[in-house]
């Protein structure tokens, strides 16, 4: 923490780096959509939303009850 900082600040500073590597990530991922360039069935789609779901789902009830959950990794199978 910067000399100085308080806990505010450093939430926010951190917040922020986090957040657009967050949404890097999506839009990384989005990229997969190119039917182009990849081939994929439906039920793979619904897993990886499904993952993103409830990895949402935790965030929010982190942020609401303050509680600490561990989130599991993605893998297909």
């Amino acid at each position: 923490m910067p000399a100085g900082e308080t806990k505010s600040q450093k939430f926010e500073r951190i917040a922020e780096r986090r957040v657009n590597e967050t949404l890097r990530a999506l839009r990384l991922l989005g990229n997969l959509s190119d039917r182009r360039n990849y081939s994929y069935t439906d039920a793979q789609v619904e897993l990886i939303l499904g993952a993103i779901e409830q990895g949402h789902r935790a965030l929010k009830s982190r942020f609401k009850a303050g509680c600490i959950s561990g989130l599991r990794g993605f893998r297909f199978k």
